[in-house]
């Protein structure tokens, strides 16, 4: 916990610039004068419902990598502060997979659960996503995603099997009050996924790929005021590269780009032929492709840099600067035709935000 200066330091910056955003300006010293006694009596304070919704649309807002923030105002949040046990986190959790997903229309959320604070209520979730694929490693490669392999040993070591395709949602694991972690599967009717095809290359659906509708990450902590969160899944939608040049081609992960090569005809046999290009193009066309025609939400790269362009525009009108980390802003296809990539941004953090944290179950390793 914070020191208490510091913490009613924080809290009166985050109090004074959402509430004269919210137009209720004339409440600040009152709330500021409630936060300072609760601080004395109990060393930590409460955020109401309604500080908890502006300081989690801030924390987006003020996110240095993300590009989707222009749509940061119309993030749904849910209070789930009064969940104190694994089964009821996991509940939540449900509800979560189930409402963000909203038969592929989705809709970004936010759920956030009981913060750090000196109570008998510590809630981590274990999942880097709520819904991620296992990854199993063997002497002649790894079946499924490589960037889950120590997880899903883990999954395992506290009972869990999978079926060891490509494609095995983990289950979701939970641990309150730092002890022993519970695991639970995911029903499979709540689980979005979109099978991969292309509609100029009908032998890529062969190779039998999908992936799940909805990002929801689920290992970041949010600050916002002092208080900090550790158990805050959120999602917006799938930017079409994420998949398409990351997830499916990254030669660490699944690796794609030489079989879907092979199926579009190219000389793979020399870089000079530009194959590793062709494909990719194409992969993320599949992928947006294959989304629209699955009725799930899903943006474009070049759509995305234009609705962040006109994020930058309304900032610019509130007088509030932009900051950005323009190695992640930039979309790893065709970076130099968005102005993203001609523009510089300040890395500089502005609160409310979301923080990395240590995954507790490499902690336990050491």
């Amino acid at each position: 916990m914070k020191q208490a200066k510091d913490l009613f330091q924080e809290a009166k910056d985050f109090i004074e610039i959402s509430y004269k955003e919210l137009g209720i300006e004339e409440l600040i010293d009152e709330r500021l004068l409630e936060i300072e006694l609760q601080i004395k009596e109990d060393g930590y304070y409460e955020h109401t419902y309604e500080e908890l919704v502006y300081g989690a649309k801030l924390a987006w807002r003020n996110s240095n990598r993300c590009i989707g923030r222009f749509f940061w105002q119309t993030l749904d949040v849910v209070d789930a502060r009064q969940y104190k046990t694994e089964e009821e986190v996991y509940e939540a959790l449900l509800f979560h997979i189930k409402t963000a997903t909203n038969n592929g229309k989705i809709r970004p959320m936010i759920t956030v659960f009981h913060p750090n604070l000196k109570t008998d209520c510590d809630i981590r979730i274990w999942n880097h996503q709520l819904v991620r694929y296992a990854g199993y490693e063997y002497e002649d490669g790894v079946i499924g995603d490589p960037a889950s392999i120590s997880f899903t040993k883990v999954c395992e070591s506290l009972g869990w099997k999978g079926n060891h395709t490509h494609f095995d949602v983990l289950p979701l694991v939970i641990q309150v009050n730092g002890g022993t972690p519970k695991w639970f599967n995911i029903p499979k009717e709540l689980i979005l996924e979109v099978p991969i095809q292309h509609p100029d290359y009908p032998g890529f659906k062969d190779l039998g790929i999908k992936w799940y509708a909805v990002p929801m990450i689920s290992d970041m902590k949010m600050e916002i005021g002092g208080i900090e969160y550790q158990a805050v899944p959120f999602n917006g939608w799938y930017m079409e590269t994420e998949i398409g040049a990351r997830n499916l081609a990254d030669s660490f992960r699944y690796n794609l780009l030489p079989k879907f090569a092979s199926i579009m005809g190219l000389d793979i046999s020399k870089n000079s032929t530009l194959w590793k290009d062709r494909a990719l193009v194409e992969l993320n066309y599949a992928v947006i492709d294959s989304y629209k025609s699955a009725g799930v939400s899903i943006v474009d790269h070049h759509s995305a840099a234009a609705q962040f362009k006109r994020f930058e525009e309304n900032e610019a009108r509130a007088g509030r600067e932009v900051t950005g980390d323009w190695t992640w802003l930039i979309p790893p296809v065709s970076p130099a035709a968005t102005h993203i990539f001609h523009h510089s941004y300040e890395d500089k953090l502005v609160l409310p935000n979301f923080f990395y944290q240590d995954q507790p179950y490499e902690k336990d390793k050491g």
